[in-house]
């Protein structure tokens, strides 16, 4: 918006498709469209960042498991994959 503002400050009769350009956007950004564009995008941002750490998390949980497997003690489980020690008692429990 800070270049918005700069442009502004130019003189008008000299800069009239400038003028025109920020009314023109001015004009778009407060449309319902354009506000559920944007809340599309917000959603849309959200899923992936969900999916993304749902992703890390199971990976973390086979890795976790694998060490497991080899007997690795808890704590060094929990260094290694970040996850909580209940975490990792309670995939150990379940296997």
């Amino acid at each position: 918006m800070t270049e918005l503002k700069q442009l502004e400050g130019l003189e008008a009769p000299t800069m009239p498709i400038v003028t025109q350009t920020i009314g023109a956007y001015r004009e778009v950004i407060v449309s319902p469209e354009f506000a559920e564009l944007e809340r599309l995008r917000d959603d849309a941002r959200h899923n992936e960042a969900s999916a993304l750490a749902n992703a890390e998390k199971r990976k973390a949980l086979t890795i976790a498991n694998n060490l497991l497997s080899t007997n690795l003690p808890i704590e060094q489980i929990v260094i290694a994959t970040s996850l909580t020690r209940a975490e990792v008692e309670k995939l150990r429990d379940t296997n």
